[in-house]
C-alpha cells in the first residue's frame, strides 16, 4: 500500500558506509536536512546498515535526532542493492518519513531506485539543491548540461531524491548533542538473487575529495604522458583529474572522470591542462577557488573561465611548472 501525505513526517536520510567509514555525503545530508526539518518542524533522522558494534554516533553529532542502526556482523560488508533495498523498505514503511534523502554516490544512485520503485514512490536524480514550497519538498536538477535547472515536486511519498556530493557543506560537528540510537536486526534472506562472487580490490580513489586537482583534457596526447601531470599533482600534494574526452580515449579511469556525468570537484585549485573546456566538464569543476587553463587553443572557452589563462603548449609549460616547484622544494 502507497504511503499518502497524512501517513508521513520526519525526514530519513540514508548514511552510506563502507568497512564502517560513513561517506561524508552522508554529513552533507545531515547539514541540508537540518534546514529542511526546521522549516517542516520535523524531526531528522539516519539510517545506516552495518556490523552491530559500528560506531553510529558521529551521525547524531552530525544533526540526526535519531539514527536506526540495522545491524548484521557480516550482510552488510558487501554493497548487495537488494539486501539493502529490503531493510530500507522495511523501515519505511514503518516509520513513514515524508522526505528521504541518498547522497548521489555509484552505490546510493543503483539502491534509491530499488527503493522508490518497492515503495511506488518518484525520485529525482542528482539534485544539486532542495528547498521546501508550501510544506512541498522542492528538488531542483539541472539539465540539458545545466543550461536550464528543472524544480520537480512529487505527488508520491516519501519524496525521494539523490543529491550530488559536494554540493552542500557539511553539518558541524557537535559532540554535545543528544539524540536516540535505535539498534534493530536486519531482515537477511537466504535466497537473495545476488551472490558475491569475488571482490576485485581498486585503488581506493576519490577525486572529489582533493584539494588540489591537475586534469588532462583530449590535448594530451598519450597514456605515458600523463606521468608529467601526475607529477605536479603530487608536488601540489593534488590528485589527477580528467576530462571525458581523455577518458573516452582510454587514457585514464573514469573515477578521475571531472564533469555532468563524472565527478563535480570544488578544489581549492584546478589546473586544466589540453581541456577546452565543454559545458559538461564546466559544470563539474566551475565552483573550483582558483582556475589554470593551459590550453594552445587562445579560443578555447575554458579560458574564459579561468583565473589564470595560459595560453601555450602544456608539453612546455607542464615541465617548467614542475622545475619550479622542485626548485622552491630544495
Amino acid at each position: 500500500m502507497k504511503m499518502t501525505e497524512k501517513d508521513c513526517k520526519g525526514i530519513l536520510v540514508f548514511a552510506e558506509q563502507k568497512k564502517e567509514r560513513i561517506h561524508r555525503v552522508s554529513y552533507e545530508l545531515l547539514g541540508k536536512g537540518k534546514e529542511l526539518a526546521a522549516q517542516l518542524d520535523c524531526p531528522l533522522c539516519s539510517v545506516v546498515l552495518g556490523p552491530p558494534d559500528m560506531d553510529v554516533a558521529e551521525l547524531i553529532y552530525r544533526g540526526a535526532d535519531i539514527v536506526y542502526h540495522i545491524t548484521d556482523p557480516m550482510a552488510f560488508a558487501a554493497p548487495d542493492e537488494v539486501l539493502y533495498e529490503q531493510n530500507l523498505v522495511r523501515l519505511i514503511r514503518d516509520v513513514k518519513p515524508e522526505i528521504c534523502l541518498f547522497g548521489a554516490t555509484n552505490f546510493g544512485r543503483s539502491l534509491a531506485p530499488r527503493v522508490a520503485a518497492k515503495l511506488g514512490a518518484g525520485l529525482t536524480a542528482d539534485c544539486t539543491h532542495l528547498a521546501i514550497d508550501q510544506g512541498q519538498l522542492v528538488q531542483i536538477r539541472p539539465a540539458f548540461s545545466e543550461n536550464i535547472l528543472a524544480h520537480i515536486q512529487s505527488t508520491a511519498y516519501p519524496q525521494m531524491a539523490t543529491v550530488r556530493y559536494k554540493e552542500f557543506n557539511e553539518a558541524p560537528r557537535d559532540t554535545n548533542r543528544k539524540g536516540q540510537i535505535k539498534a534493530m536486526e536486519a531482515y537477511v534472506s537466504d535466497n537473495s538473487p545476488v551472490k558475491i562472487l569475488e571482490e576485485i580490490v581498486k585503488e581506493d580513489f576519490d577525486i572529489a575529495d582533493a584539494n588540489v586537482v591537475v586534469a588532462a583534457g583530449a590535448g594530451v596526447k598519450a597514456k605515458e604522458d600523463l606521468k608529467m601531470l601526475q607529477e605536479l599533482a603530487e608536488l601540489l600534494g593534488g590528485k589527477l583529474g580528467a576530462s571525458r574526452a581523455a577518458v573516452e580515449a582510454g587514457l585514464i579511469a573514469k573515477d578521475h572522470q571531472v564533469g555532468y556525468s563524472g565527478n563535480r570537484v570544488k578544489p581549492s585549485i584546478y589546473i586544466a591542462c589540453g581541456i577546452s573546456g565543454a559545458p559538461q566538464h564546466i559544470a563539474g569543476m566551475k565552483e573550483s577557488g582558483i582556475i589554470i587553463a593551459i590550453n594552445s587553443d587562445p579560443s578555447a572557452p575554458i579560458l574564459n573561465i579561468a583565473d589564470y589563462a595560459i595560453v601555450g603548449n602544456l608539453y612546455e609549460i607542464i615541465p617548467k611548472m614542475i622545475r619550479k616547484l622542485k626548485n622552491m622544494k630544495s
